[in-house]
């Protein structure tokens, strides 16, 4: 019999077509009428839209969220919201828009509105991060955690196959590091679990000549259980090499996820005997670790770190920076078989 306690975060969940237009109804449950509105700039054309739909009371907006949160840009954006008397925060769009409105959350309490056009599932998470020097901090703070997440299909139909692949895949890293978590419990393993199963059956279709509205839709209730695995369990060796390569050698963060989760699914295998048997299960593979890695190579995923023009040389501070604070992990991190993962993933190795 399992012992256990499971906290859900209290986030309320919008999901279906053309729900975008529920925004304004949602800032009326928040009591809120000053919002900061935060996107990227291919996500422009739909803050444009939600713009219109909130007239005045859009108090300001930021259109050019990048990748990993720079520290100036979250200066840059808390000081705007202070300018304004900004009293929430709407975030359009991928990692990156989420990642600057949590960046002002955790800085001024804004409750956030979010609507992700990916599939990344950090919308899920109270987990926040800003990239500063040539590393990226990175934290926990339920204040980060949006209050209403609206997930509407239609924003991710223009979405590129060569993008939409690897934004899955970095879901699926949540799920994969949840089920061998350092607190994982029942409850944590069945989101974890259905959330691998739903986004590998839905990614090959995604990222096809003609994928459809439910297959978006299944990809997009994947990454949404995904990231609520991820949002309750600690992180592990793959996160923290994301955050590594991605914080301090400027590597983009989904592509970099799609790369490396195999190896680190591969270092853990035989700390985490029944992670792998809940990921096998999953994907339907004989092998966790090789069955992520064929995932990744059929939708069409970079599989190696020189895909990313990642210089080689990297490789030795990568391991050093990786080694220096590491997360919890079930099999023990060293520096020399860190090395050798990050080795293995720079030559693009399917893992054995």
């Amino acid at each position: 019999m399992d012992d256990f306690i499971f906290e859900a975060f209290p986030a309320r969940i919008v999901f279906g077509a053309g729900k975008i237009a529920e925004v304004p109804a949602e800032l009326d449950r928040l009591d809120a009428s000053s919002a900061l509105l935060i996107t990227t700039l291919s996500q422009s054309f739909v803050a444009d839209e939600i713009e219109r739909s909130l007239g005045t009371r859009c108090a300001a907006r930021i259109d050019g969220a990048v990748m990993h949160v720079p520290r100036e840009n979250a200066d840059a954006a808390i000081a705007l919201g202070e300018e304004k008397n900004c009293d929430s925060v709407i975030s359009i769009g991928g990692g990156s828009a989420v990642g600057l409105a949590k960046a002002i959350a955790l800085s001024k309490g804004l409750p956030i509105v979010a609507v992700p056009s990916t599939f990344a599932g950090s919308e899920m998470t109270d987990i926040w991060g800003i990239s500063e020097g040539d590393g990226k901090i990175t934290g926990r703070d339920a204040v980060v955690v949006p209050k209403t997440v609206i997930y509407d299909i239609g924003l991710t139909r223009g979405y590129p196959a060569r993008l939409a692949g690897p934004s899955g895949i970095n879901a699926m890293a949540h799920s994969v590091e949840a089920l061998y978590a350092q607190n994982c419990n029942p409850v944590l393993s069945m989101y974890a679990e259905e959330g691998i199963r739903i986004l590998a059956d839905g990614l090959p279709s995604i990222c096809g000549d003609n994928p459809d509205d439910e297959a978006r839709s299944n990809t997009l209730k994947g990454a949404f259980l995904c990231g609520l695995a991820l949002a309750k369990a600690t992180m592990g060796i793959h996160h923290k090499l994301c955050h590594v390569i991605g914080g301090a050698f400027g590597m983009p963060h989904a592509e970099t996820h799609a790369i490396i989760l195999p190896h680190a699914t591969f270092y853990n295998r035989d700390a985490a005997p029944d992670a792998m048997y809940a990921i096998c299960r999953a994907l339907g593979s004989d092998t966790a670790a090789g069955g992520l890695f064929d995932l990744v190579e059929r939708i069409g995923a970079p599989t190696s770190l020189q895909d990313l023009a990642f210089e080689e040389k990297n490789l030795d501070r990568a391991a050093d920076i990786a080694t220096e604070s590491p997360y919890y992990n079930p099999h023990p991190v060293d520096r020399d078989s860190v090395r050798k993962l990050l080795e293995d993933a720079f030559q693009g190795r399917r893992p054995e």
